[in-house]
């Protein structure tokens, strides 16, 4: 398996807009790719602008067909603006 974590930093108010459509991004995720197996967002409850995720492919083919689909290529571009920082970390599960 396959894990992607996610930290996004946003600018300061932008939670109340980024929120909604992370939140259909996994729901996408989750509903047109069979690989994808999990997909959950967390938020900072001390931090507003930040947001976690915990993503889990069949394998790393699974997340490039991810990053390649239109749903998550829209998403990226809905967001890209709100998004003052964003750390992608890869993890192999045992």
């Amino acid at each position: 398996m396959f894990v992607v974590t996610v930290i996004f930093e946003l600018h300061p108010g932008r939670a109340g807009e980024f929120e909604p459509a992370m939140l259909a991004q996994a729901r996408n995720s989750l509903a047109a790719e069979a690989d994808c197996l999990q997909f959950d967002v967390c938020r900072n409850p001390q931090r507003e602008d930040e947001f976690f995720l915990y993503e889990i492919y069949r394998d790393r083919a699974a997340f490039d067909a991810h990053l390649d689909s239109p749903h998550y290529k829209n998403f990226d571009a809905t967001v890209a603006q709100m998004v003052a920082d964003k750390t992608v970390n890869f993890y192999a599960k045992l």
